[in-house]
């Protein structure tokens, strides 16, 4: 098992398979998870809750002096980032002052760096609350994740900890009013003695019915680059599908990329 958790608030600059060099802004706690998926494929490994107080999380003066001192550093060697991203060990919407934070990275950004985007990183689960809607607005771009428009198939691969089904899920992906990049994830394998395989007939014909409705700028298609948690029985999917996937995408209209 190759699972890790970030242990500082700003971590990077890493070369990321979609975003190129990304610096990372870990909004969480450095010691645990803390998210309210708790999917089968994480790099930070299980989720063992969605509870958090206020005062485990970075304040947000903490976070943006942070990250004007990483900024400054690598202004001082030249080394520009093509994107900072909220990610980190969980979901990084469930911060109170995300709005305020996004504020301030943008802000921060501008004195260094006005070119780079900033993106966040989210599970999707939060955006009918209209505090997390209005800070996403304010990015660059807003990658929010779409595993599988089949209510089996998202309680399997993601595992969530609140009331969540993949209908709200499209219908409230659906309703947002600016610009959104869907990330899906594909994977095959066998979890607690069941099938996985998010690649299938029906499982693609119901994402392209729910990306129409959605209608998002970008879909990004990829896989597993890491072993999952827990040794579960979860395999890769070959370059080839994903992109007869992504081409299937494409004819919708919709802007592909594919990372195998």
């Amino acid at each position: 098992m190759s699972t890790f958790l970030f242990d500082k608030i700003i971590f990077g600059p890493v070369y990321s398979r979609r975003l190129g060099v990304s610096l990372g802004i870990n909004l969480l706690p450095g010691n645990r998870k803390i998210c309210n998926f708790d999917c089968i494929y994480c790099e930070c490994g299980l989720t063992h809750t969605a509870d958090i107080s206020k005062e485990e999380m970075p304040g947000r003066d903490l976070v943006k002096n942070a990250l004007f001192q990483s900024l400054e550093d690598m202004a001082a060697s030249d080394q520009e980032p093509d994107a900072i991203t909220f990610a980190g060990n969980g979901e990084p919407t469930i911060h109170p002052e995300i709005n305020g934070i996004i504020e301030d990275t943008i802000e921060v950004k501008n004195i260094f760096f006005p070119d780079s985007d900033i993106v966040m990183l989210s599970n999707s689960t939060t955006i009918l609350i209209p505090e997390v809607r209005k800070a996403l607005k304010k990015l660059d771009k807003c990658i929010l994740k779409l595993d599988s428009a089949l209510d089996e198939t998202l309680r399997l691969h993601n595992r969530p900890g609140i009331e969540v089904d993949a209908e709200g899920l499209v219908k409230a992906l659906a309703d947002l009013d600016f610009d959104i990049i869907i990330q899906t994830m594909f994977i095959r394998g066998t979890i607690d003695s069941r099938e996985i395989d998010n690649t299938s007939e029906k499982e693609v014909e119901a994402l392209l019915e729910a990306l129409k409705r959605i209608k998002p700028v970008e879909v990004q298609v990829y896989t597993i680059s890491r072993d999952a948690p827990e040794g579960y029985n979860i395999r890769k999917v070959e370059p080839a599908t994903l992109q007869e996937i992504a081409e299937r995408i494409n004819k919708l209209g919709i802007k592909t990329q594919v990372s195998a």
